[in-house]
């Protein structure tokens, strides 16, 4: 009797744990269904539809597999050999996560049941999800799909980025946005010499100032901008940033010659003392450092710098001399400034010959590109086979609801990829760049007080350039 006593406690214990983590899991799932936003809870109820109705959906949809071989516990209790034994047909198992575009699935592949499967039910599933579009790709592990479900079109709504304020965890790391399934897109840009970006006046968006917002708070990065839309640092779309600058210039293109032939300078004096002073040939093999920073060039409106001025008078002549020279100048820079920490940004509407020129424009590895009119602009933005990919044309994204939406080259595999860039709003440009000022160095004092050296003297004295002594002029 007191055994079935213990038995009985034992049982109510056990009973009441039960109640007592499905009740906590229930107050679990409450909070979280209602701390979240309006589309999220519209995520959490799909995702559980999705759970639930899953089984029955996957055999619908040609995901599931029939297994004839009987359990061990059918052969167990089949003595005879006589027993029937019914096929057991198998689903794969599905974990579902929301968030506010749709849902995030992973799934166990079964044999016949694999990714080429899953991509050719992805249409049925979209459909019987209720979702926009649905995306099958492989999954962080072997044997695993990752089916991305997106309920609202993320290309299509506005996004706002609020700088952390804290130094990036990856060096040289871009965040751009979100593809058309909601997914973060990111691309490396170490050991990379320079990025163009094209498109419509109006259609981007302040990517290159969440570029800035996300770096400035290392001390291993430094920043300079040619903006030929403006005349002053404190108007156009970098107002808030130039503090965070070590140099501006605007449309001057007298002064724009001046800063590339200072840049020039300091790449060939980097390019003399590097193998001596950071013991590599090429400064990636070691990353940034406070002493020797990245130097980012950022020149918007390339085309104000480079246009071929055409007559005959003086002022014409010498405006034409200019450009000429200064497209030169970029083209030392991008071509051989890589290895020396020196990366350069070029943004103009068109990217054709004409704006950015092509001897430097197809040195640039990674092409982006706003809203085109036309396909010659979307080709000289993207290259030849952006024309292999009409959905992804950035001559379809001229409707003002895909303003800041760009598009590039996916990263890892074929095709590109369309992406939703975030506004960053003005406010919190400034407050970064006023929280970040202090770091702002010099690159050629900090080359000198780490050689002992003047720029100019480790310039003159580098036997591999072959340059000309013009480009030696402050």
């Amino acid at each position: 009797m007191n055994e079935l006593s213990d038995a009985m406690r034992w049982l109510n214990v056990v009973m009441w744990g039960g109640i007592a983590l499905i009740a906590l899991w229930a107050v679990v799932w409450i909070v979280r269904y209602v701390r979240a936003t309006p589309m999220g809870r519209v995520s959490i109820r799909q995702a559980v539809r999705i759970r639930w109705g899953w089984k029955r959906l996957a055999q619908m949809a040609g995901l599931s597999v029939t297994d004839k071989m009987p359990t061990l516990i059918d052969q167990l209790s089949d003595t005879d050999g006589k027993k029937q034994h019914k096929p057991r047909v198998l689903t794969p198992a599905l974990k579902v996560t929301p968030d506010e575009f749709g849902v995030m699935a992973r799934a166990n592949c079964l044999p016949k049941v694999s990714l080429a499967e899953f991509q050719k039910a992805a249409p049925y599933l979209a459909d019987a999800w209720g979702m926009t579009r649905v995306s099958v790709l492989p999954g962080d592990k072997p044997g695993q799909v990752l089916i991305r479900g997106v309920r609202v079109d993320p290309l299509v709504t506005p996004t706002e980025h609020v700088p952390t304020g804290r130094p990036p965890k990856e060096l040289a790391r871009w965040e751009l946005g979100v593809d058309e399934f909601g997914m973060p897109v990111s691309v490396s840009l170490k050991d990379v010499p320079g990025v163009t970006v094209g498109g419509l006046p109006g259609f981007g968006s302040s990517m290159n100032n969440r570029l800035i917002c996300d770096w400035a708070p290392s001390p291993a990065i430094q920043f300079v901008t040619l903006d030929g839309k403006v005349t002053h640092a404190r108007e156009g779309d970098y107002a808030e940033l130039f503090q965070r600058m070590f140099a501006f210039v605007g449309d001057d293109l007298e002064a724009a010659n001046k800063l590339l032939k200072r840049l020039v300078l300091l790449r060939r004096a980097r390019s003399a003392c590097m193998t001596s002073v950071l013991g590599v040939k090429n400064m990636w093999h070691v990353g940034p450092s406070e002493m020797w920073p990245l130097i980012v060039i950022n020149m918007d409106e390339a085309h104000t710098y480079f246009r071929d001025h055409k007559g005959s008078d003086p002022a014409t002549k010498r405006l034409a001399a200019l450009a000429a020279e200064n497209a030169r100048l970029a083209e030392d820079l991008v071509k051989k400034g890589r290895a020396f920490g020196i990366l350069m940004f070029l943004t103009t509407q068109k990217t054709t010959g004409d704006a950015i020129p092509t001897f430097i424009r197809d040195v640039c590895p990674v092409g982006l590109s706003f809203a085109q009119k036309t396909a010659e602009a979307a080709v000289a933005a993207l290259g030849e086979d952006i024309r292999q990919w009409p959905d992804a044309n950035p001559i379809n994204l001229q409707e003002p609801a895909y303003v800041g939406v760009v598009v590039m080259s996916a990263q890892g595999r074929p095709g590109f990829v369309r992406i939703r860039t975030p506004y960053v709003a003005d406010a919190y440009a400034g407050d970064i760049a006023a929280k970040t000022a202090h770091l702002v160095r010099d690159p050629f004092q900090l080359l000198e007080d780490l050689t002992g050296r003047t720029v100019e003297d480790l310039a003159s004295h580098n036997p591999d350039e072959e340059d000309g002594p013009e480009l030696l002029a402050a």
